[in-house]
């Protein structure tokens, strides 16, 4: 079967945290407001000017970035590579499955937070519209494989989708899938389909 080939914009992500209001006034003070510092290609979210530091018994990693807006649940998103240092063996999981997820302490400039789960390797995603999913006849599927072009290219498994209509097209991988085949920021992809890929 000849395979279609779609294109799609990829996005890095680097370490993060996302925050509900309860830790977020443990760790910035009763009086914080989470401050934009640059909006994400996703519609409504954004960079904060806040940081903090994820520690655990064995390490920890300083200037780590919040981001908003400020949501129901606390989570840690990082790399593989960040878990070496840390001393974890997060799941990789979707954003927002984080029951029985790694362990963490968030230390921000007024308190600390002991998280019991939340650290987790976000899965490698991209996020798409309803009318995204009828254009590009991905009707049915929860995965696909992305193939990146280059020195050290290859082909991105088990990459889920998410849809929404409030979503911009666009693939979201960690640093650890960036630096091992060479992605920049905006760098494009090509999802296939196609039955000898299954």
């Amino acid at each position: 079967m000849k395979m279609e080939k779609i294109e799609v914009k990829i996005g890095v992500s680097n370490r993060h945290v996302h925050l509900n209001e309860e830790n977020f006034k443990k760790l910035f003070g009763e009086d914080a407001i989470l401050e934009k510092a640059k909006d994400l290609t996703q519609p409504g979210e954004f960079a904060s000017t806040s940081k903090l530091t994820i520690k655990t018994m064995k390490g920890e990693i300083d200037n780590v970035r919040v981001l908003g807006p400020l949501r129901s649940y606390t989570q840690v998103e990082i790399a593989k590579t960040d878990a070496f240092k840390l001393g974890l063996n997060p799941p990789v999981r979707e954003s927002g499955d984080i029951k029985g997820s790694e362990k963490v302490t968030l230390i921000g400039p007024k308190g600390s937070v002991d998280l019991n789960e939340g650290c987790i390797i976000a899965t490698r995603h991209i996020h798409l519209t309803n009318d995204d999913v009828v254009k590009y006849n991905l009707q049915g599927k929860k995965f696909v494989d992305v193939a990146v072009d280059g020195l050290k290219g290859g082909i991105l498994k088990n990459v889920s989708l998410k849809v929404s209509d409030n979503y911009i097209f666009e693939m979201h991988i960690d640093t650890d899938d960036a630096n091992a085949h060479l992605i920049n920021q905006g760098d494009i992809g090509t999802i296939l389909i196609g039955d000898d890929l299954d």
